[in-house]
Formats: structure tokens, C-alpha cells, sequence
């Protein structure tokens, strides 16, 4: 009977606002972003697997990249969408424990995936003649596995952990979805374990993933800085400056939310960034992934113009 009632027990997420005004635009700010982001992501697979030239190890990583944030930004930003404009905000626990399982599972996998992504940049752009022996098929088809992998074993350790927490009746979720450190915050148990578990996958995957990113781009601009040409440098260090601008607001933000202390009470200061930081990778950052990796490529650019001239062709 106990198990009965665990299982059918529902969480009131709280939102962003409860101002009707501030409601319908967050509503529309996130609806534009959403749909921007679909389509971008579903964009960029589509051009690669139209292209046979992005057939290559960097766009193999950045349709699974694609991949991860559709999936990502689908887990949290419809019921986000939902729970702006509805009175009822209520989320089965079932429905958060999915929630949770994939919103975890696609952030650690794209933290291993953008990992993946620089060192095959250290490796196209410092060992160039030993790339296609270093980054071959079998490598790749290992190294993203290994990212799907991992990604859902620590969410699936993560929800289980959480969920095995005493909530005593508190049902209200301080968040707009269901994250770790808001059910932390709720629990009135020990939640030694489970912040420990957070902060030993937080550390190995976040930052661990981070410093692989930035001892490969220090390899690579170090090698930027040789190439004569001042046009080539600059276009080189614009492409390294997006890249790190992105991946910076995506691992700063979710270390801040998940590897710093999570006190039962806090100021409001901290319950409002606790919701608008992680805006910034569950919204944010997939959103601006297709176009600052691949947006800027001459092959992307060409392959877009190619199909907008073939539509124009048949429509004429």
C-alpha cells in the first residue's frame, strides 16, 4: 500500500512566475527558442546525411550533439510551455522521474560529446597526418556509445537515489522541471549520499570534460599562432572564441547548480538564479549549438543553398 501511494503521488512544480503578464511572455520566449531549436538541430542532421562530404568524424559528433539537444529541450521546455499558461501544475511521479532521467542523461552525455568534439579538433588541426588513423570509424561509433552510456547509467543512479528520499508531504518543486538539487532542497532526510554521488559524477564528468576541452583548445591555439597568415589566425581564433564562449555558459552554469552546496534554506536571492541559471543549458545552449558549430561552415553554407536553388527550381 505504501508502494501504491509512492507511486501515485504528484509534485506541483512552481514555474518562473506567477505574474499572468510575466506568464505569457516567458510562454512566448520559450516557444520562439523551442522552435528554433528543433529546427536548427533537425537542420543540421538533415544537411549532414544529404551531404556526403560532412560525412566525416566532426559531424558524426555533431548530429549526436544535434541529437541530444532535440531530446534535451523536449524533456523539460514543453512542460515548461505547458505549465506557464495552465492552473494545473502538477507533475505525476512517474512523469518527474522521466523528466529527470533524460534531462540528466542527455546533460552528461553532451558533456562527454563536446569533449570528444575538441580533442577531434586538437587532432585535425595539430596531428594532421596521423587524423584519419586517430579519429577512424571504429573510434568513433566507441566514443559516442560510451557518451549514451555512461549519460543514462548516472541519470538512472541519480533518479533512484532521489527518489528514495523521504519527502514528508511537501509536494511543492521550487523549479519549472524536476532537477536534483530542488528535490535535495525539499527532502526532510539525509541527503548526505545522494550529494556525495552528485558531486563525484559532477566532478569526473563536468569537470573532468572542461579540462579535457581546455588543455585541446590550448594545444590548438598554440598551433593557430604559427599559421602566417593574419587572416587565417583571425578566422581560427573566432571559431576557437565561439566554441569556448558556448561550451563555458554550458559547464560554468551546471557546475554552479550542481557541484556547490545545496543548504535546505537559502536566500531569495539564490532560489531566483536557481531557476534562470539553468535556462542557460536547458534552453539556451542547444539552441545556439547547431549554429556556432556548424552554421559557419562553407560545406553547411553550400549544401542549404544548394537544396534552397533545387526548391526554387521545382516550385518554378
Amino acid at each position: 500500500m505504501e508502494k501504491l501511494n509512492q507511486t501515485t503521488q504528484r509534485f506541483i512544480l512552481l514555474g518562473l512566475s506567477t505574474v499572468p503578464h510575466l506568464q505569457v511572455i516567458f510562454f512566448l520566449i520559450f516557444l520562439t527558442m523551442y522552435l528554433m531549436t528543433i529546427s536548427g538541430n533537425l537542420l543540421l542532421i538533415i544537411i549532414v546525411r544529404i551531404n556526403p562530404r560532412l560525412h566525416t568524424p566532426m559531424f558524426f559528433f555533431l548530429t549526436n550533439l544535434s541529437l541530444i539537444d532535440i531530446i534535451f529541450s523536449s524533456s523539460i521546455v514543453p512542460v515548461l510551455l505547458k505549465n506557464t499558461l495552465a492552473k494545473d501544475r502538477s507533475i505525476s511521479l512517474v512523469g518527474c522521474a522521466t523528466q529527470m532521467c533524460f534531462s540528466l542523461g542527455m546533460g552528461a552525455t553532451e558533456s562527454l560529446i563536446l569533449a570528444f568534439m575538441a580533442y577531434d579538433r586538437y587532432a585535425a588541426i595539430c596531428r594532421p597526418l596521423h587524423y584519419n588513423t586517430i579519429m577512424n570509424r571504429t573510434l568513433c561509433f566507441y566514443l559516442v556509445a560510451v557518451s549514451w552510456s555512461i549519460g543514462f547509467i548516472n541519470s538512472i543512479v541519480q533518479v533512484s537515489l532521489t527518489f528514495q528520499l523521504p519527502f514528508c508531504g511537501c509536494m511543492n518543486v521550487n523549479h519549472y522541471f524536476c532537477e536534483v538539487p530542488a528535490f535535495i532542497r525539499m527532502s526532510c532526510g539525509d541527503t548526505f549520499l545522494n550529494e556525495l554521488s552528485i558531486y563525484i559524477t559532477g566532478t569526473i564528468i563536468a569537470m573532468g570534460c572542461f579540462y579535457l576541452i581546455l588543455i585541446s583548445y590550448v594545444h590548438i591555439i598554440s598551433n593557430v599562432l604559427k599559421i602566417i597568415s593574419s587572416e587565417g589566425r583571425q578566422k581560427s581564433f573566432s571559431t576557437c572564441a565561439s566554441h569556448l564562449t558556448v561550451v563555458t555558459l554550458f559547464f560554468g552554469t551546471v557546475m554552479y547548480m550542481y557541484l556547490r552546496p545545496h543548504p535546505k534554506t537559502y536566500t531569495d536571492y539564490s532560489k531566483k538564479t536557481d531557476k534562470i541559471v539553468p535556462i542557460l543549458y536547458t534552453a539556451v545552449t542547444p539552441l545556439l549549438n547547431p549554429f556556432i558549430y556548424s552554421m559557419r561552415n562553407k560545406d553547411v553554407k553550400d549544401t542549404i543553398m544548394n537544396q534552397l536553388r533545387r526548391n526554387q527550381i521545382i516550385l518554378a
